[in-house]
């Protein structure tokens, strides 16, 4: 086996938070901004999930000696961006955060409730994801054609970026973005205050409401759990390290119940950015590719002490600037989404009986998850993540085809 220096891991955990933080944080304050967070409570929301899931790595790297890597759940990011502002206004959207963290944590002590989150057909809360990114995934496009000047070199950054080097394509767009940022306040003289550039939390007491735990918290919990934990699980595995399932959600469960009172909305294991710490590119040696971990955390916590700053800027961008790098931040998992959504009829062009009405079935209730979803109508309060859910579930089960007595449904793989 080669024997590579110390550097060549720690310089992965390194690329593997930056790459996180840049390629997602717009998602992450758009989302916060969008529930009713103030500029600054959602600066804090920024810091405090990056100083927690870098302690949360830490914790779990120390104990297992393996390159577990923790993430904000982006998927859910996008979905409260959709959601907008519930009753009880912003302390409402802390406490459904406090629910989606107990329910984390329940997940890992209680095997029943992951058999549950399994009986949602995958086409149906995939369309769900699906339809709440498409409105975020078409800023980009609308952006452009209000501010082209300030939008163009930042889309065009990412286009030429994801053709040489896909894994900077978002950090490359948010760099020009940053500079689109710096002229147009030079251009206006605009002068920013020092105390904004400095890391602060700010504590809001959570408030429940039946609106936010339903609009916000359970679909927030599906898609966390549907697109972040058990991919997470499944990256893993492909690089031969089974990941502690009970601890794994005991801690991001704790610190997104921890965290919310700071405006932090949930905490997972990361899934895509996972493999640049767990893969050989880390460190030929997999017994020291924990490491790259141990780095990834450490890391965290310094880009909490400049996420003030980051946030600052965000908040001083010319309009829509954001919207296109978190925009295009987001195609990717769009376009997982779309896919899985599909998956359901992928090898069955030739399906007749009791197959063909099973896909016709799975694909009506996928397609109109997906319509709901993208809607964004709020009904008695509730956001329209959770009636996609609710809609897409209802018509799977009555366009499901009942099999003949006698025959009984093979075991699950």
């Amino acid at each position: 086996m080669q024997r590579v220096s110390l550097s060549v891991p720690i310089g992965a955990g390194v690329v593997c938070a930056v790459v996180g933080f840049t390629s997602s944080f717009a998602v992450v304050l758009t989302g916060l901004r969008a529930v009713g967070a103030s500029p600054a409570q959602a600066a804090s929301g920024l810091l405090a999930a990056c100083v927690l899931q870098g302690l949360g790595m830490l914790a779990l790297v120390i104990r297992f000696r393996m390159p577990i890597t923790l993430a904000w759940s982006t998927p859910g990011a996008a979905l409260i961006a959709s959601t907008g502002i519930v009753e009880g206004g912003w302390p409402a959207a802390v406490g459904a955060f406090v629910v989606t963290g107990v329910l984390i944590v329940a997940t890992g002590l209680w095997s029943g409730l992951s058999r549950l989150i399994a009986l949602i057909p995958a086409p149906v809360a995939q369309a769900m994801l699906a339809g709440v990114l498409l409105p975020l995934c078409l800023a980009p496009v609308t952006a452009l054609s209000h501010h082209p000047w300030a939008i163009a070199p930042i889309l065009l950054a990412w286009v030429v970026l994801v053709r040489f080097s896909p894994r900077w394509a978002v950090p490359g767009a948010f760099a020009v973005a940053v500079v689109v940022i710096v002229v147009d306040l030079v251009r206006s003289d605009a002068s920013i205050n020092g105390d904004q550039l400095l890391p602060q939390v700010v504590w809001t007491t959570p408030h429940l409401t039946v609106a936010a735990v339903t609009g916000i918290a359970l679909p927030l919990y599906i898609v966390t759990m549907a697109a972040q934990n058990i991919p997470g699980v499944a990256v893993m595995r492909t690089f031969d390290y089974e990941v502690p399932w009970r601890p794994s959600m005991g801690i991001t469960g704790l610190t997104t119940v921890v965290g919310a009172g700071f405006g932090v909305h949930a905490l997972n294991l990361a899934a895509i950015s996972a493999a640049l710490a767990a893969s050989p590119d880390a460190d030929p040696d997999r017994n020291r590719r924990w490491v790259a971990a141990v780095s990834a955390g450490v890391a965290y916590l310094v880009i909490g002490a400049g996420s003030a700053a980051v946030a600052t800027l965000v908040v001083l961008a010319p309009e829509g600037t954001i919207q296109a790098v978190a925009g295009v931040a987001l195609l990717a998992p769009l376009a997982g989404a779309l896919s899985a959504a599909a998956g359901f009829d992928t090898g069955r062009a030739g399906a007749t009986g009791t197959d063909a009405k099973a896909a016709t079935g799975a694909r009506t209730a996928a397609i109109a998850t997906f319509v709901v979803a993208a809607s964004g109508t709020t009904f008695a309060g509730i956001g329209s993540a959770f009636w996609a859910l609710v809609i897409g579930i209802g018509i799977h089960l009555l366009l499901r085809p009942r099999r003949p007595r006698g025959i009984t449904a093979p075991d699950a793989p």
